[in-house]
């Protein structure tokens, strides 16, 4: 695995995605129709795929049929926009969707699902219009936090300034500290709370999984582990060993086929260098000042895999699983593994030869290596055969909450069962949602059984768990235990927590009242709760952004420590 430490600001990535976004991914590729950038059914005849295709569907050679729809921003121009959205016109709104149902299916999906639709190309277009900028303010928001951290404030700077004295920060350095980790300044593990050193009894796995007031171990390992995940290789390995007194066992920047660049930022560590008890995998979530990860919050194309459901095209592509520009990658990485395949249809050793020197989980083997789902897969097993008695968490906040609830569905899919026997638990931080409902009731089977081992923390009014939509055609359903928390850090349990899309006109007026008791919370909290919850001018000034953009900065991670560290059980159920 070849690793980077983080990079300046992304310019070839936003290079990349303004091209890629302008030209409506119709870029002809390999394998592809140089007609329009999609295949057509004669492109499919031709044998290209190697299995069968046809009319956009990819069979497996036991039938299986895969399918999408892909909604792209720069399928259509200006005007086509306009007429879609103002003056109904379904044939200029079909010109944003692609799918492998085409014809009535898709210009059902454009009328009836028009204002949805609208508001995911308006979003994304905005978004990229404005992502050079915003990957240079964050360039420059970075560095401005850092030197005042460095220099002790505005006064110390003044101060080394004046001396000749002053301390300039180094992005790959143990002390540059990410946008998210200034917002929240904690790194230390909640005081009296240790990891368990026993996993072998299944009634004390049970009580530690249980997520109750008093016993939240797990839970704040895993929202610190989200939040460090944020950072660069060497502030993540001094955190985990030197504060948490942990293992550091590797860092990964792996490939990211919706931005594409090594994007996907995961690490791992164990509770200990020999005889671990606890492996833990952390992805990265949404960087604060990346358009295209906010791109891909709003965008709600799906890729339908057989058995497990509809996923979200872009969560699988972060994963290194597949690239929309090409869709047979899907395919090839979230069959069943070849090799299975062919040996239970009675392949020889030949043939299983030729298979893998032809094909290498739908990349070649060099992409293969830079995905994350087979980087973490591969690492995660070498680790649970060297430590025996092991078990695994995976956690994230933002996309990297839906990355950590994705990695054991493939999981599942490829029908790793030794690995998901040892699983623990998932828990993830203001996560989107990533399927429908049959990959909710694929996945119940494997993640609540013996007990629930899939938490999903959602704070107030974050906006992101809201993303994508819930309808009848995206079909986007959230699944697993949701512990919703109210501006109180109240929580309570429940399927989908309040105005689960966000939009509800009831809820806007209460939104913004409670943006306003969130900056004065934040002012007080340092005299109320302690030191150690004192918000700093960066946490206030989002604070003050979150009196007109509400759902941005209740994502926040400081919300989502603080409802771990200080949730209630409500006072009457």
């Amino acid at each position: 695995m070849q690793r980077l430490s983080p990079s300046p600001p992304r310019i070839a990535r936003d290079h990349h995605y303004q091209a890629r976004e302008r030209n409506g991914n119709s870029t002809a590729m390999a394998g592809e129709s140089p007609r329009n950038g999609r295949r057509t059914d004669a492109d499919c005849k031709s044998g290209d795929l190697g299995d069968s295709c046809s009319g956009g569907h990819c069979d497996f050679a036991d039938g299986d049929v895969f399918q999408y729809l892909v909604v792209n921003p720069h399928g259509g121009g200006v005007h086509d926009l306009l007429k879609y959205g103002v003056w109904r016109d379904t044939k200029s709104g079909v010109k944003f969707l692609e799918s492998s149902q085409r014809g009535e299916f898709v210009g059902a999906v454009a009328s009836d699902h028009r204002w949805v639709i609208v508001v995911s190309i308006i979003a994304r277009r905005v978004i990229a219009f404005f992502g050079k900028p915003m990957e240079w303010t964050g360039f420059l928001v970075d560095f401005v936090v850092n030197l005042l951290s460095e220099n002790d404030g505005f006064l110390g700077l003044l101060r080394n300034f004046i001396l000749g004295d002053v301390i300039v920060p180094h992005r790959d350095s143990d002390r540059f500290i990410s946008t998210i980790g200034h917002l929240d300044g904690r790194i230390d593990l909640y005081k009296g709370l240790n990891v368990p050193d026993q996993h072998g009894d299944s009634a004390f796995e049970e009580s530690i999984v249980k997520v109750e007031l008093g016993n939240r171990t797990l839970m704040d390992l895993c929202i610190m582990a989200s939040k460090l995940a944020y950072e660069n290789e060497k502030v993540v390995r001094n955190v985990v060993v030197q504060h948490w007194k942990m293992h550091f066992v590797d860092f990964y920047n792996c490939w990211n086929y919706y931005q594409m660049e090594r994007s996907t930022q995961v690490f791992i560590l164990c509770d200990k260098p020999v005889d671990a008890n606890l492996i833990l995998i952390s992805f990265r979530g949404t960087e604060p000042f990346v358009a295209d990860d906010w791109c891909t919050d709003f965008d709600y194309s799906w890729y339908e895999i057989p058995k497990l459901g509809k996923v979200h095209l872009g969560f699988l592509e972060a994963l290194g699983l597949g690239n929309r520009t090409n869709m047979v990658t899907f395919r090839e990485n979230l069959q069943l593994d070849k090799k299975k395949f062919a040996l239970a249809n009675g392949a020889d050793a030949s043939d299983l030869e030729a298979l893998a020197s032809t094909s290498n989980n739908g990349f070649g083997p060099e992409m293969a290596e830079m995905s994350a789902y087979y980087a973490m897969r591969s690492k995660l097993k070498s680790l649970l055969e060297e430590h025996k008695n092991a078990k695994f968490i995976v956690t994230g906040h933002s996309l990297g909450g839906a990355l950590a609830i994705l990695f054991p569905t493939v999981l599942v899919l490829h029908e790793e069962m030794e690995v998901m026997r040892r699983l623990l638990g998932v828990y993830t931080f203001g996560q989107p949602r990533v399927g429908d409902r049959q990959l909710q009731m694929f996945m119940e089977g494997h993640l609540d059984y013996p007990y629930p081992k899939y938490f999903r923390v959602v704070y107030c009014n974050d906006i992101v768990p809201r993303l994508p939509y819930d309808d009848r055609t995206f079909l986007y359903k959230h699944f697993g235990i949701c512990l919703y928390y109210d501006s109180w850090y109240t929580e309570q349990r429940m399927e989908e927590e309040p105005n689960r899309n966000f939009f509800g006109p009831r809820y806007l007026i209460p939104a913004y009242l409670n943006a306003v008791w969130e900056l004065i919370r934040g002012l007080t909290m340092g005299y109320t709760h302690g030191p150690e919850y004192k918000e700093g001018w960066f946490s206030i000034l989002v604070r003050v952004v979150g009196l007109v953009l509400p759902g941005l900065s209740a994502h926040s991670p400081t919300d989502y420590v603080n409802s771990v560290r200080l949730g209630k059980e409500p006072m009457f159920n």
